[in-house]
């Protein structure tokens, strides 16, 4: 669960359910025989229960013979667990995520949808790359140099740096550059966790022995020192922050520049009339994103598909038609060149020719999304080559047309084919954003697992593709800064100056990152990655440090943007790790709080009190967080109450990354040998299952009571078929009265509830169809395996009693306070924090659940 939700409900009531749905107290059936209550006495009329996908429409309609089968499990064992053993926690299963790996036609869908999401924003560069470069019509010798300097900018910086070397550095399939930091929290030990994510992680820290010493000396100092620790987490949120930043700017660029280009054939259009249009297609984009980013990825991968293909197809016309000559601009000494006879005013000119590769972030940011293979293949086969022909024959074009730097793609644009194009590139440029809006939904959901951000709602659109998310909260956050933006600034050119330095930021950080990724988990030896990563890091720093001239004309603002988002996530961390210390003490095992006195009573431990408990009776949930340990609502329910229901049930869900749990490993049941009727369910569940819903205690109740049953079943020795149907509780009363004659039923009651005779499995001998009617025992073999054992009967009346008798859904109201001995700097910043908490809970309310039966314990915690 997340933090306890906020006070909004009314206390418990007393009201049972109906009595034509669970068992009634004085029956033979509440007594040890009963075979499974109607679910409509929890949930209402045409309701079912048990985990369901979201998507799913319809649900399982409600009668007495659909009622047990909803949730069939599910192999869901019971485990009975000893004193002095660390009591309900034995469900872990220490899974964590893995990487999905897609081959032949999927792998080749995978590289057509990311053309359409990755690619719109390094794929547009071409509208204004020469026209950002040149301020004046180039020289042949100035044309030949930047047209190097932009080829090997794209293979150095893009296709051997991201492509073939920082795409290889996922963590378990994610990318960007709070991956590579997640990453290295799994490597080296340089962070804390949040207890309730610790199962979902698996750490695979090298030993010691298995590093080259000098690997093993850098891992050890950066374990060692808080500053990098530090570092390291202010890079990885500076990135993620910078990246968000983008995703405000890049969606106001690209659309306003697409708007603006409608000026090639309606020159008088008015910039109220641009800005207005503008607005309305950013709105359009934004409500898009629900879709999903596959049905997006397939209608915008042609747009882009086709863009690339004119601008393929213009640069091998226009290089065949004026000046094939500008293939020597492949040479890299023409490159050098640029450098050495430019000097200073080369360097400012690096502002514009980064534009060539502006988008190259979203390469890695949207790895997730898609897949290493399938970015590989889209890039290296199709963006790449269409892009380098685009540049070079843009550039023949100019050599021969110096004035056409102004506008060089519509200006280079084969007879004919101006209209089209324009609708082509107006079409991309809408476009282009997608994918800065894709990573953002990517990094976002990074930094909660790492508990850098407020939990928000994260959906997972494809069950195919697990990567594929879509952030509700963000999209509209995204919309709202972009049209503002947009209204702002209403013109390119002043977005523009804004633009480039946020990226280059990011491909400098990942550059240091991935080096760390090497030396760490790759175990490379640091003298064969201190040479390729200077010369990265000098090309980085060439284009920074150009970039960093934009400050004063605009680049200030997303800068400005990216640190106030960074502080708040930094922010927010800080005070989930202080939290976790605060909840520290309430992490023990139950035999600490709850013992038996010496007449077998419930008491409460003598650093609690050691009051004696009384018992209340009913069926209470306990809707605990971390699944391990002692709940912190049960801990101060049981202390400040003196009291226990009669039967109690940790309830925790624990989520997995897979579209939907399979029902044999869904549920999981612990009793706690030290606290009579306690015991632990876990659900594990995948993104798209569904868990909290009115019908959740008749959930429980059933899941606790066939884990009972199995578990006698295995004491007895029979199998699943040995006993049939009735031991998983799918058959009701009548059925099982049609199948037992009615002396056959009061004799096996009267066996069991009234002579005492404790039936084992020695009560039991084999025959030929199964099991037969022992005569020193006198218990028929056909009666369900509840009926054979006075412990098994015993239990599950306590059961069947609490549940009819009331419902209890408890739910912990954790409030937290500073401590009054904080300095004043400590203090402003966790009241921010608690500020920002209490308004981003989860509310009880929001929960699907009966309102009368839910009862909040509230309790102050300092930090």
């Amino acid at each position: 669960m997340a933090d306890p939700p906020k006070p909004m409900t009314s206390k418990a009531t007393d009201n049972p359910p109906s009595l034509n749905s669970v068992p009634s107290e004085p029956s033979a059936r509440s007594t040890g025989i009963s075979f499974g209550p109607d679910l409509r006495g929890d949930i209402g009329p045409c309701q079912a229960g048990g985990v369901y996908h979201t998507r799913s429409i319809t649900r399982v309609s409600c009668d007495r013979r659909t009622a047990g089968r909803i949730s069939q499990d599910n192999g869901a064992g019971l485990s009975n667990i000893n004193d002095d053993v660390e009591e309900g926690d034995d469900w872990r299963d220490k899974r964590a995520k893995t990487k999905q790996v897609f081959r032949g036609t999927t792998l080749l869908w995978l590289a057509y949808q990311s053309i359409g999401v990755i690619y719109g924003d390094i794929g547009t560069s071409p509208l204004y790359v020469y026209s950002s470069t040149f301020l004046e019509p180039p020289t042949q010798d100035d044309l030949l140099q930047a047209l190097s300097v932009i080829i090997w900018s794209l293979t150095i910086m893009v296709t051997i740096k991201y492509v073939l070397i920082i795409l290889h550095a996922d963590n378990e399939g994610e990318g960007g550059t709070f991956s590579c930091y997640s990453l290295l929290t799994r490597f080296a030990n340089i962070t804390s966790r949040d207890p309730r994510e610790e199962v979902l992680v698996r750490m695979e820290r090298h030993h010691s022995i298995d590093m080259r010493a000098p690997n093993r000396t850098i891992r050890d100092r950066i374990e060692r020192s808080k500053f990098t620790h530090g570092l390291l987490k202010t890079i990885g949120v500076l990135a993620v922050s910078m990246v968000i930043a983008d995703g405000v700017l890049t969606p106001a660029q690209s659309v306003l520049g697409a708007v603006q280009g409608l000026k090639v054939v309606k020159p008088d259009l008015s910039s109220s009339a641009i800005v207005g249009t503008s607005c309305g297609i950013l709105i359009v984009l934004f409500l898009l994103q629900p879709f999903g980013t596959t049905k997006l990825a397939s209608a915008f991968a042609p747009i882009v598909i086709i863009w690339l293909g004119f601008n393929g197809a213009f640069g091998i016309y226009n290089l065949v038609k004026y000046d094939w000559v500008v293939l020597k601009a492949f040479s890299p000494y023409f490159a050098i060149q640029f450098f050495s006879q430019h000097k200073t005013h080369g360097w400012k000119m690096l502002g514009g020719i980064l534009l060539s590769f502006t988008g190259v972030e979203a390469l890695f940011a949207d790895l997730g999304a898609f897949s290493l293979r399938a970015i590989q293949l889209s890039w290296m086969f199709y963006t790449y080559p269409c892009l380098l022909l685009a540049y070079i024959g843009q550039a023949a074009f100019i050599s021969v047309h110096p004035e056409a730097y102004t506008n060089p793609f519509f200006n280079s644009v084969p007879p004919g084919m101006l209209y089209p194009s324009l609708v082509v590139a107006v079409l991309a440029a809408i476009v282009a954003s997608q994918a800065m809006i894709t990573a953002t939904f990517q990094l976002t959901s990074q930094i909660m697992k790492l508990s850098y951000c407020p939990q928000v709602k994260v959906v997972h659109t494809s069950r195919v593709f697990h990567g594929q998310l879509y952030v509700p909260f963000l999209n509209w956050i995204l919309m709202i800064g972009a049209v503002l933006v947009t209204t702002i600034y209403s013109d390119t050119t002043r977005l523009g100056n804004a633009y480039g330095v946020c990226v280059m930021f990011v491909t400098f950080f990942d550059t240091c990152m991935v080096t760390l990724v090497a030396l760490i988990v790759w175990k490379l030896s640091p003298f064969l990655i201190f040479i390729p990563w200077l010369f990265f890091a000098t090309i980085d720093g060439l284009y920074l440090s150009s970039s960093l001239n934009k400050v004063p004309d605009g680049a200030w603002f997303t800068i400005m943007v990216s640190g106030i988002l960074a502080a708040i996530f930094l922010l927010w961390r800080f005070g989930k790790e202080n939290q976790w210390r605060a909840e520290a003490e309430d992490r023990f095992k139950p035999t600490e709080l709850v013992r038996k006195d010496q007449k077998g009573h419930l008491c409460l431990t003598p650093k609690w009190g050691g009051d004696s408990l009384s018992v209340i009776r009913g069926f209470g949930i306990y809707f605990d967080k971390t699944g391990v340990m002692t709940p912190a609502v049960f801990t101060h329910f049981v202390s400040k109450f003196v009291a226990i229901p009669e039967v109690a049930v940790f309830f925790h869900l624990h989520p997995v990354e897979v579209p939907s749990v399979s029902p044999e490993e869904r549920y999981h049941v612990s009793r706690f040998g030290t606290i009579p009727g306690c015991y632990r369910l876990v659900i594990k569940h995948g993104f798209m299952d569904e868990v909290i819903s009115p019908d959740l205690a008749a959930l429980i109740y059933t899941q606790v009571r066939k884990a009972i049953i199995r578990q006698a079943r295995e004491r007895l020795g029979l199998a699943h078929k040995d006993v049939g149907e009735d031991d998983d509780n799918e058959v009701n009363a009548e059925k099982t009265k049609g199948e037992l004659d009615g002396d056959t039923m009061a004799t096996s009651v009267r066996t069991i509830t009234t002579t005492g005779l404790a039936v084992g499995p020695s009560g039991l001998t084999p025959g030929q169809g199964g099991y037969e009617l022992n005569p020193r025992t006198n218990v028929n073999n056909k009666l369900p395996v509840e009926l054979r054992d006075n412990e098994v009967a015993d239990e599950l009346a306590k059961l069947d009693r609490a549940f009819a008798a009331k419902i209890m859904y408890i739910v912990g109201k954790e409030q937290m306070r500073v401590k009054r001995s904080s300095s004043i700097g400590r203090r402003i910043v966790l009241s921010i924090f608690l500020w920002i908490r209490e308004n981003t809970r989860a509310k009880i309310a929001n929960l699907r659940l009966a309102m009368d039966r839910v009862v909040e314990v509230g309790f102050v915690k300092e930090i």
